[in-house]
This record gives structure tokens, C-alpha cells and sequence, in this order.
């Protein structure tokens, strides 16, 4: 039997070609038929190594969770963008591999990302996430996220709805 320690850390410098990869394969899994195919593909083809060794270079805060040093998903956090939301932090993006998914990954990420935000003194935390994307809905709704706002996101012409989950 192998046992792989898994840890949630900073990303490094080295973890972008890797951060890259789970962006690919988890946006595929995610918004394949949801996303337009021409707006999807141009949004992975601009976040490539390079464009994820720029964010860590600019001190971009970006947490890794690492099995026994494979780069298995990402959250991506800082201040909150929506000034009409109280929550002072935000997460970005989270996202898995989706050969990792349901490990309980993402849940330790969320949790960590929290802390970060908190000790960072930015207190209550919003995620956004596509109402079509069923997976991270249900997530973030399990995971305790309360729906509280929504918004939109158009893609050639399409427009899709996006949900705010707050924790406080």
C-alpha cells in the first residue's frame, strides 16, 4: 500500500506548468457545453505555464493542493470584487483535476483559502460559480456557501447566470 502526503501550500515558481495542466483538464470538465467552444478554448489556450508563472512572480495568491508532489488543483484568492457584497475576501477560482475530484480536495482548499483570507484580516469570503455548472453549485451549497446574489457572464453572445455564495 502507498501512502502519499497531501498538503494544501503557497504555489511556487515550479508548480506552474502543473497549475496549468489541472486549469485544462479541470475547465474542459467543467464548461465543455456550457461555455461556447470558441470562448472556452481561447480562455485555456491564454493560460498557459508562462501565463501561471507570471501570476506567482506578481505574488498572485494561489494555493496548491499536493498529493505526494502531484499538483492535483488550485484556488486562486484575495479581496472581493463585487463592492456591493460585504464579504471583504474572495475566491477567485477553485478547481481539481477531475481524476481527484471527490477526495475531499476542493473541501480542504476552500478551508484553507478561508484562513488565508482571514488572517489576512479580510473577514467573510464569496465564491461566484455558473449556475449551469451543476458540480460547483452543489458544492459550494454543501459546503455551507449561503446563495445570495447573482450575476452574468456573456460569451459570444450567450449569456450564462452566476451565483454568489457567501460565507461570513
Amino acid at each position: 500500500m502507498n501512502t502519499h502526503v497531501t498538503e494544501i501550500r503557497r504555489a511556487e515558481l515550479a508548480d506552474a506548468g502543473a497549475i496549468s495542466a489541472v486549469h485544462l483538464a479541470a475547465w474542459q470538465g467543467a464548461y465543455t457545453g456550457i461555455i461556447p467552444h470558441r470562448s472556452l478554448n481561447t480562455m485555456l489556450h491564454r493560460r498557459g505555464a508562462d501565463w501561471w508563472a507570471r501570476a506567482i512572480r506578481r505574488s498572485t495568491q494561489i494555493l496548491v493542493a499536493d498529493i505526494g508532489g502531484v499538483v492535483a488543483g488550485y484556488a486562486t484568492l484575495g479581496p472581493n470584487r463585487a463592492r456591493q457584497l460585504p464579504q471583504k475576501g474572495e475566491v477567485y477560482e477553485l478547481y481539481i483535476r477531475p481524476e481527484y475530484q471527490g477526495l475531499g480536495l476542493g473541501t480542504r482548499l476552500l478551508g484553507a483559502a478561508r484562513r488565508s483570507l482571514i488572517d489576512q484580516g479580510l473577514k467573510g469570503m464569496v465564491v461566484w460559480a455558473l449556475e449551469d455548472n451543476d458540480l460547483a453549485v452543489s458544492f459550494y451549497a454543501s459546503a455551507g456557501g449561503r446563495d445570495v446574489a447573482e450575476g452574468v457572464e456573456c460569451f459570444e453572445g450567450k449569456t450564462l447566470k452566476k451565483i454568489a455564495f457567501v460565507w461570513n
